[in-house]
C-alpha cells in the first residue's frame, strides 16, 4: 500500500526547528551561524539558509550584514480602528516619531478629485512622511487632503505631531467613518532605503479613505508597513 501524503520539503523541517529554537531565546540573541545549523539538523548549508530567509522574511528573525542572524522583536500589533498612529504606537508603549519626506501641493486628477470630493485640476496637500517606533522605521504614508478645505494645513502640522490632531484643533474636523483596504506587495529599492530594508520584502499596504461625521471625504492616504514589523487586529462581530 503506497504512501499518497506529501513529502515535507527538508528546508520546511529545519524551519519548524529554527522556529521552536528562536521561541525559547529572548529577541536580540543570535543564532549559530549556518555551518553550526548545518551540522546540528544534518543538512546542508544552503537548506538551512532557505530556512533562515523565510523566518527573514515572516520577521521572526533579522539578519544583519556582518554580524549574523538574531531573533527578531515581536511585531507590532496595530488594532484596525480610526485612530491616529501617535495614539496607536503610545498605546503598546513604543515612542512615536515623524519624519516628513515631502509636503507639497499637487493638482488633482480625475480620480483624486472625486476621493476628495473637489474639482478636478483642485490643489491637493500630500504629506508623504516616514513613521518610526521607538527610532525604527517602520512605515511610509502618503496622504491627501484638500488645500481648499484645509487652509495653512502645512503650516499648521509645524505645530503638531498628529495630522488627526490637527484637523480637529485647527479645522474642528474629526474623522467618524473610514473604507480600508489591505494588500500585500514588495518593497522597491525606494521603500527598501527608506524602511532600512531589503528590496522585495513583503509590505503591507493599507489604503484609507476617511470621512468626517456628515459623510465629506476629508483624507485619502495609502500606507505602507513593514511586513516583519506589523500585524493588523481587528474585532468582528455578527450583523
Amino acid at each position: 500500500m503506497s504512501d499518497d501524503s506529501p513529502r515535507i520539503p527538508k528546508y520546511y523541517d529545519v524551519k519548524r526547528s529554527l522556529l521552536t529554537l528562536t521561541k525559547s531565546l529572548p529577541a536580540g540573541s543570535a543564532l549559530p551561524p549556518e555551518r553550526a545549523l548545518a551540522v546540528r539538523f544534518e543538512t546542508s548549508r544552503t537548506t538551512v539558509r532557505q530556512a533562515l530567509s523565510e523566518l527573514v522574511v515572516e520577521g521572526r528573525l533579522v539578519r544583519i550584514q556582518g554580524k549574523g542572524t538574531f531573533v527578531a522583536q515581536p511585531k507590532v500589533a496595530q488594532v484596525l480602528q480610526l485612530t491616529s498612529y501617535t495614539g496607536d504606537l503610545r498605546t503598546v508603549g513604543l515612542e512615536p516619531d515623524t519624519k516628513i519626506l515631502d509636503i507639497s501641493y499637487v493638482t488633482a486628477d480625475e480620480q483624486l478629485a472625486r476621493r476628495l470630493a473637489i474639482n478636478a485640476g483642485g490643489r491637493v496637500l500630500r504629506i508623504h512622511r516616514l513613521r518610526l517606533a521607538s527610532g525604527e522605521p517602520m512605515s511610509i504614508d502618503t496622504t491627501h487632503l484638500s488645500a481648499r478645505r484645509f487652509p495653512r494645513l502645512r503650516r499648521e502640522l509645524e505645530m503638531h505631531s498628529s495630522l488627526y490632531e490637527t484637523l480637529y484643533n485647527a479645522y474642528n474636523v474629526r474623522l467618524t467613518d473610514a473604507e480600508e483596504i489591505i494588500e500585500t506587495v514588495l518593497a522597491t529599492p525606494y521603500d527598501a532605503q527608506v524602511l532600512g530594508v531589503d528590496a522585495g520584502l513583503p509590505l503591507l499596504l493599507l489604503t484609507r479613505h476617511a470621512f468626517d461625521a456628515d459623510g465629506n471625504p476629508v483624507e485619502w492616504a495609502q500606507s505602507l508597513y513593514r511586513g516583519d514589523r506589523y500585524k493588523f487586529v481587528t474585532r468582528l462581530r455578527r450583523p
